[in-house]
């Protein structure tokens, strides 16, 4: 037995290490890969980070010519001189070369047919602008602005791009003139890890900007770079492998402003060199580690995992669980108010993106959430005549709005496992200067939760339905959150919720809700429609419409916005069913359907077609309003 024991503990080592051989193998080769790719996207990366400091520097000097083009434009319009011109482009020349940039050299061009310069400088006699590169490829781009290839310019003896621009009278011009020594710094820091070199070139093939100085100015388009050229400009963002002689060489090319093509190229074997040697040193490495990782590890792990995993999956279910019956609990509390859908809903969303901001936990903000989602857990006890009352309460109809924060406390206190539950019911509607209810708590003694809560729930308050208006607009709002900081709010919460008034430009958080719902009766009976109309009369959410016979119910749905259909199955002409068949060709209006039928097949029909509810005639009022607003709301 003993043999065999260590035959088989022999044999698990061997199969073990032939396990941990071949996935090393393959883990390293796909290192080696992706040590590859990632090396190349490094690459390109850096490529990129100098192409876009490029773009942005000569994208400052786009938009230096087209301020600079519209405000001559508008000058030119309003009979400006040449010399109020000139003198604005001395000013702006000045301004671009001492704010924007030293490189920006100045601002020129020809206005009226009359060549002026914004630094002063006077061309010989036989110089004519129009024949200069500047002004052709302006007038060639038909008044966008535009690169011009470089130039050797009079003035410094150095190398210049222009960036030039038709004006709308289409014969004046307006160009800048660049050094290229920023562009020179940017291309000198085209490396990966110091390893490299770069260059710019244009469509030509010319050397704008070169790692080495010495070859600015070349033409690579011709000579042994042609092809590499030829490769370059084949496609504007690229890397590939390319043979230089006896070098094997990487090449990442991307394109500058869609005009010139900025080029990193590195030898292969210092851009792998590094690979290599950490590949070397892992295979050894990771042998004997696996060896010891796999021989005391895999079985304790897979038992923890499978124990964590059950864990889990307990946890979630429970959680899933709490969460359901809060979300039930809060519909039920707004469910006593029928003009505030949602309103814990949104005090609880409102409450979680507040404590986001205030730097809570992802835990804390979920903790927050189910805390403001049962703040007004006490209104179960509130009268519904008091909560839907369309005007002022009374002093004792408000003194018993006041108690539902006691209540709240007192029915949620035993719920331990949710932290501040009950502490968040019973003070948000503490005031920050101890004016509030039901303890008058001030300042940073009323809890953390509840001062939170409060901001959250007075901006709902404003910005939902009553039933004596529509949600408030949000100027109003936000200014009364900015008159209640220090006083009923906390400022610093208030602030927060300032600030996220300020960023919600399409007043998005507000109950989307219309007020008002318009529900059509269908029946071929009057006195059904008059019985409609008479339970509904007291009901000012309601907005009733009637019709006689399908098509008419038709006609009605193609030109309003309906809430709810209440449709007669039993019709001459078209039926319910036949009625809702046509509709549902061009709306999904929820439905519900009103009968004398008492057959369970037609109430299952109507099921599988989706009828929301179904009401047999004769039917209570209260049960024909209640079925109306579950459906609705």
């Amino acid at each position: 037995m003993k043999k065999i024991s260590i035959r088989q503990y022999i044999a698990t080592l061997i199969v073990c290490f032939l396990a941990i051989a071949i996935l090393s193998f393959c883990t390293i080769q796909a290192f080696y890969k992706k040590s590859v790719n990632d090396t190349l996207s490094l690459g390109e990366s850096a490529l990129k980070q100098q192409k876009e400091q490029m773009d942005a520097y000569l994208s400052r000097g786009m938009d230096a010519v087209e301020v600079t083009a519209i405000n001559i434009e508008y000058m030119l319009r309003e009979n400006y001189s040449n010399d109020d011109i000139l003198s604005y482009l001395k000013q702006e020349s000045k301004y671009y070369k001492e704010d924007v940039d030293v490189n920006f050299t100045g601002i020129y061009g020809v206005i009226n047919d009359e060549y002026l310069d914004g630094i002063g400088w006077q061309p010989e006699n036989d110089y004519v602008p129009q024949d200069r590169e500047w002004y052709k490829a302006a007038v060639k781009a038909n008044g966008e602005s535009t690169f011009v290839q470089p130039y050797l310019d009079a003035q410094t003896n150095t190398i210049m791009v222009s960036i030039s621009r038709l004006l709308e009278d289409k014969k004046s011009v307006i160009s800048l003139d660049i050094e290229l020594g920023t562009l020179q710094q940017e291309t000198q820091a085209i490396k990966l890890n110091g390893q490299g070199y770069g260059f710019v070139c244009d469509r030509s093939g010319l050397v704008i900007t070169h790692s080495d100085e010495k070859n600015i100015g070349s033409d690579i388009s011709k000579g042994e770079m042609a092809a590499l050229y030829k490769k370059i400009v084949s496609k504007k963002n690229q890397t590939f492998s390319y043979k230089m002689g006896k070098k094997h060489i990487t090449v990442f090319a991307t394109s500058v402003m869609d005009e010139w093509y900025a080029v990193m190229i590195i030898n292969n074997d210092v851009l792998y060199k590094k690979i290599s040697n950490l590949i070397i040193y892992d295979v050894g490495l990771s042998v004997v580690l696996y060896m010891i990782i796999v021989v005391f590890c895999t079985m304790s792990m897979r038992v923890t995992r499978r124990t964590l995993n059950e864990l889990d999956e307990t946890n979630d279910e429970l959680q899933e669980i709490n969460d359901s019956v809060l979300q039930a609990l809060a519909k039920t509390i707004d469910a006593k108010d029928k003009y505030t859908k949602g309103h814990s809903v949104r005090v609880a969303k409102y409450s979680k993106m507040i404590a986001g901001r205030m730097g809570k936990t992802k835990k804390e903000q979920d903790e927050i959430y189910r805390v403001a989602l049962l703040h007004d857990m006490g209104k179960i006890r509130i009268p519904d005549a008091i909560i839907n009352k369309p005007g002022k309460l009374t002093d004792q109809e408000f003194s018993m709005i006041k108690l539902h924060p006691v209540t709240g406390y007192h029915i949620l206190k035993g719920i331990r496992r949710i932290k501040d539950l009950a502490i968040g019911a019973k003070y948000h509607h503490e005031h920050y200067d101890g004016m509030g209810y039901p303890s008058g708590l001030k300042g940073k003694n009323i809890p953390e939760i509840a001062r939170i809560i409060a901001v959250a729930d007075s901006y709902d308050a404003m910005a939902s339905n009553r039933s004596y208006r529509n949600a408030l607009p949000q100027d109003v709002v936000r200014s009364e959150i900015e008159k209640g900081k220090g006083t009923q709010f906390d400022p610093d919460i208030a602030d927060i919720m300032l600030q996220m008034i300020d960023e919600d430009k399409d007043y998005e958080m507000k109950q989307t809700d219309e007020l008002k719902r318009t529900i059509l009766v269908v029946d071929d009976q009057k006195m059904n429609l008059m019985l409609v109309k008479g339970i509904c009369k007291d009901e000012p959410m309601y907005n009733i419409l009637t019709a006689e016979s399908g098509e008419e119910a038709i006609e009605i749905l193609q030109e309003n916005e309906i809430a709810l259909l209440l449709l007669d199955i039993e019709m001459p002409e078209m039926d319910g069913f036949e009625t809702l068949a046509k509709i549902r060709e061009f709306s999904d209006v929820k439905v519900a359907f009103i009968t004398a039928t008492r057959d369970y097949d037609t109430i299952e029909k109507a099921r599988k077609l989706g009828v929301e509810d179904y009401l047999t005639k004769p039917f209570l009022p209260a049960v024909f309003l209640e079925t109306i607003h579950g459906i609705i709301d």
